[in-house]
């Protein structure tokens, strides 16, 4: 299986492309920055780089070609201005969808955030602009149908090892996760082809990953 992640780079997504390289498969991380190509290929990662707030469609359609799956978990970051959060969290997500439609790549995750809501409000400007970047991106990539989506809403997110136990849902409460298990659940999302068009909230829990996320595609 060849999987193309956008923000090859991110911590979730080294963490991905490490699990998938592991049990054979073909990742490709999308990255900015040449430099950062070791860090991708020391993971078993192929580096493709490629900036999403610059590229056209039919560059990343021609990225995209021949893979069974994408995965968006690029971001902003911290530090970032709500301008960026516009062009990254909602705007590359956008054109990594229509790229994956223009190439036939029906499997797409997202890596989305708890509270994610094009109408969201709060005291924070710059999360408020975060969290209604991320809904809207959700909302155009949920309004497709020719992709076989599954969005993934973590909570709060810690570098704490992972304990391969989850709670995944469509509304879990509150609750933080640590990166490992994230990318765990990816892994295993991809495989999953019953929770297309699911949004699903994630947090630390009780549940073995690949439990939990069966349990999600059958609706239990």
């Amino acid at each position: 299986m060849r999987t193309v992640i956008a923000g090859g780079h991110g911590q979730i997504a080294l963490r991905l492309e490490r699990l998938l390289s592991g049990r054979g498969d073909s990742a490709a991380g999308l990255i900015r920055n040449a430099a950062q190509a070791d860090d991708l290929r020391a993971v078993g990662a192929e580096p493709v780089v490629l900036d999403l707030e610059s590229a056209t469609l039919e560059q990343v359609a021609a990225v995209l070609e021949g893979a069974d799956a994408a995965v968006f978990a690029a971001g902003a970051g911290a530090g970032s201005g709500a301008e960026r959060k516009q062009t990254v969290d909602r705007g590359a997500a956008v054109l990594l969808a229509d790229a994956a439609e223009r190439a036939g790549v029906r499997r797409f995750l997202v890596v989305s955030s708890m509270g994610a809501d094009a109408e969201a409000t709060g005291v924070d400007p710059v999360f408020t602009a975060y969290l209604r970047a991320k809904g809207a991106a959700d909302d155009a990539v949920r309004a497709r149908k020719g992709l076989d989506w599954t969005i993934l809403r973590p909570g709060a997110l810690t570098n704490d090892s992972g304990t391969g136990r989850v709670r995944l849902a469509a509304s879990t409460g509150r609750g933080s996760v640590p990166r490992d298990d994230v990318a765990a659940v990816l892994a295993e999302l991809l495989t999953a082809p019953g929770t297309a068009g699911l949004t699903l909230e994630l947090i630390a829990g009780p549940d073995p990953v690949a439990e939990a996320v069966r349990a999600a595609a059958s609706g239990s």
